[in-house]
């Protein structure tokens, strides 16, 4: 089956042997963890509420 990586779009075959799928390489997945780690990506919903001892410390 063909797949478009998430992150170059590239088609590429869908193999449960690639240890970086659904990327086509590591370095897709990198940056994609990339921009999840820097919050470029985000879930969309409410900010979580935040706990007493981390008011204090702002």
């Amino acid at each position: 089956m063909k797949v478009n990586c998430p992150t170059c779009q590239t088609s590429h075959e869908y193999k449960t042997d690639n240890p970086f799928r659904p990327f086509c390489s590591e370095r897709c997945k990198l940056i994609d963890l990339g921009e999840w780690a820097s919050e470029g990506h985000r879930i969309a919903g409410e900010d979580a509420p935040q706990q007493e001892d981390e008011r204090d410390i702002h």
